[in-house]
């Protein structure tokens, strides 16, 4: 029988999203707009402007309406240490989603060098089995993309591969500094644990992990040659092809 009914979906909201530094707009991003105040602190965390939570004093979201599309500025208030050093290699950078070089103008302002991070037993014996627990219990905490079906995750999990925390985004960048910024805000940061995600890996989400010390990132994708490399040098476990049956290690750590 022909179906006459009207069909209704739900679809992602994406808003542009300015990220502003005591009183200068930085960065321009399309986001989810739910979770901001995490994805601010997560992104100023994870791209270097500041050094820690505590350099951050307070965050402020306001709502707007810019050519008849609603947009969001958070305003940050950051110390004047990291603020001076913002100012100094200050660019204009308007990222899309699926892009992590917007705005910088030349091969000299890449930033891909990451330190090698202090080695971590659990991390040596990370197994398969463990990441893909995590992973398969992803879809179950994302609510949003339950709904509408287009939003990236990225996923906390316990060293034994409990998942504890999951954020959303149309933007797998932006899921990343949400939940960043989350585990900052909750003091969590620096705790044993793993990320999986549900994009590939590309070099600016091993970047980030690498910045604040997360020791493996797991993704159900394949990773670039280039995060692979950066993860190699940063001492990050990688993986990725992460789909059961199987979960392929691209960086083998050592124990010594």
């Amino acid at each position: 029988m022909p179906f006459d009914g009207v069909l209704t979906d739900t679809v992602a909201a994406e808003v542009p999203v300015a990220l502003v530094f005591n009183g200068i707009s930085h960065a321009v991003m399309m986001a989810t707009p739910q979770d901001l105040e995490a994805f601010a602190l997560g992104f100023a965390l994870s791209e270097g402007i500041l050094d820690t939570p505590q350099d951050c004093f307070g965050i402020e979201v306001h709502t707007t309406t810019v050519a008849a599309v609603q947009s969001v500025e958070v305003h940050l208030d950051i110390a004047a240490r990291c603020f001076a050093r913002l100012k100094e290699r200050r660019r204009s950078l308007a990222g899309a989603t699926g892009c992590g070089l917007c705005g910088v103008d030349s091969l000299q302002a890449l930033d891909l060098a990451v330190p090698p991070m202090p080695q971590h037993a659990w991390v040596t014996q990370l197994q398969a089995a463990t990441v893909l627990r995590a992973l398969q219990a992803m879809p179950a905490l994302q609510v949003l993309n339950a709904r509408c079906g287009s939003l990236h995750a990225a996923g906390w999990a316990s060293p034994e591969g409990e998942l504890l925390q999951v954020m959303e985004d149309v933007g797998r960048h932006n899921a990343l500094d949400k939940l960043l910024g989350a585990r900052a805000q909750a003091g969590l940061l620096g705790e044993a644990g793993f990320i999986v995600m549900s994009s590939r890996a590309s070099y600016e989400l091993v970047r980030k992990c690498a910045r604040l010390q997360v020791r493996a990132l797991a993704t159900i994708s394949a990773p670039t040659d280039l995060a692979i490399s950066i993860a190699r040098g940063a001492g990050l476990q990688l993986w990725g092809l992460c789909r059961d049956p199987r979960a392929v290690l691209y960086t083998s750590l050592s124990t010594s």
